[in-house]
């Protein structure tokens, strides 16, 4: 990854010289390179998502001005050894994400009322593109509801075009910057917000601050079946080892809106 790392730059006549940040199980690397970030994404050639793939590049025509986010400046993929690699040259976010080393909110969050205010806009903004692209499906909730919340399926009844991948760690700020837009696409309505308050579960505060921001979604029908399909995503990675420090409180709160024990893996 280094090696294709250092010969995307060259390719693109960018010199990369801040520190590597990994992704989830070493698939992309990310480096500062002058006024660019540059982020290369390895997949085997005959096992490519080519929703993911092709994510970045689909949200930078599709989105909206409105979406604060880092703007797409050049692509350059190939192939070596039976891998495909994908290197995105893109703006240089100069703000930290929120949150480091994970999805899962690690301390609670002190951030101005103009900053939230400008999420809800953004999302609200990402709410109106209309795509085929689908982050969410139903046959994925009539499988998998009964699985890991213990309840029947629910129907979908309301969709929305949503970030898909909302947590801390894909957002900075202030000023409001949304981070990593490949898994973009239709959602249930409330699942985004109901990924970004399973995420802060740990940290009580900011999760409260959450569904007093986002009542408006949190607190309606669609927006409660939204939520419980993220959560029932993230217990399907606490069920394979993930976040094993937040599974508790996804269990906790799970059952608090369903009113049904978890299935116990």
């Amino acid at each position: 990854m280094r090696r294709a790392h250092a010969a995307a730059a060259r390719a693109l006549k960018v010199t990369a010289t801040g520190p590597d940040v990994w992704g989830w199980q070493g698939r992309t690397l990310g480096r500062k390179a002058g006024r660019w970030w540059l982020r290369l994404v390895c997949a085997p050639q005959d096992k490519r998502n080519l929703r993911l793939w092709e994510g970045t590049a689909t949200a930078h025509q599709a989105l909206p001005t409105a979406v604060p986010r880092p703007r797409l400046h050049d692509v350059l993929e190939w192939a070596a050894h039976g891998h495909a690699y994908r290197a995105e040259l893109s703006e240089y976010v100069p703000l930290p994400a929120l949150q480091t080393g994970g999805p899962v909110l690690t301390a609670d969050l002190d951030l101005p009322s103009s900053w939230w205010a400008d999420l809800r806009l953004a999302l609200e903004a990402t709410s109106t593109v209309v795509t085929a692209r689908q982050a969410v499906r139903q046959q994925w909730v009539d499988k998998n509801l009964t699985q890991f919340l213990g309840i029947s399926a629910l129907q979908v009844s309301a969709w929305t075009t949503g970030h898909a991948d909302l947590h801390w760690a894909n957002l900075a700020g202030p000023p409001l910057v949304l981070l990593d837009w490949e898994g973009w696409g239709r959602v249930p309505v409330g699942f985004d917000v109901g990924l970004l308050h399973a995420y802060s579960l740990t940290r009580p505060a900011t999760a409260a601050r959450i569904r007093r921001e986002f009542a408006h979604v949190l607190d309606t029908p669609a927006g409660r079946t939204g939520e419980l399909v993220a959560l029932a995503q993230l217990l399907q990675v606490a069920g394979r080892g993930g976040h094993p420090d937040l599974a508790p409180h996804l269990v906790r709160h799970a059952e608090c809106l369903t009113g049904t024990p978890v299935p116990v893996p």
